[in-house]
């Protein structure tokens, strides 16, 4: 699993007009995509790692404060643009495969007490953020 995370303001997700989750106070927009060999064991670790990354102001984390997270899946996080102009996507899970990881994952952080949002898997989504920094990490497990 690969993670881009940007410490942000606000953050929030659209879907034809109608806002699917939104995160209105500073926290974590978490974009989460899904390698073809991810597995299940994999997501409490990510789940941690997001809730307990020390990104937040005063190296502080969404554990520790309470700061909200969006959780948004992008497949397009294992694109490979090594060879000529258009991406690969076939390190991207498939996704019959992916759904249930980014949802154990969501749950997983939901487990540990956080406060999540997501958007909706398979849509065209708008995805609008006010960066923090602005402060972007990539995590992986």
């Amino acid at each position: 699993m690969r993670a881009v995370v940007a410490r942000v303001d606000r953050a929030r997700v659209v879907v034809r007009g109608e806002v699917v989750g939104e995160i209105t106070s500073p926290g974590l927009l978490v974009l989460l995509g899904v390698h073809r060999d991810d597995v299940a064991e994999q997501a409490p670790v990510m789940a941690r790692k997001l809730h307990e990354l020390r990104v937040l102001r005063g190296e502080e984390s969404c554990a520790s404060t309470g700061s909200p997270l969006l959780v948004v899946s992008q497949f397009t996080l294992h694109g490979d643009t090594r060879k000529g102009r258009r991406p690969s996507w076939t390190d991207a899970a498939p996704s019959d495969r992916a759904e249930p990881l980014v949802n154990a994952v969501v749950s997983e952080l939901r487990t540990r007490g956080a406060t999540v949002e997501t958007g909706r898997f398979g849509a065209a989504m708008s995805v609008e953020s006010v960066n923090d920094g602005p402060f972007t990490v990539i995590v992986e497990v």
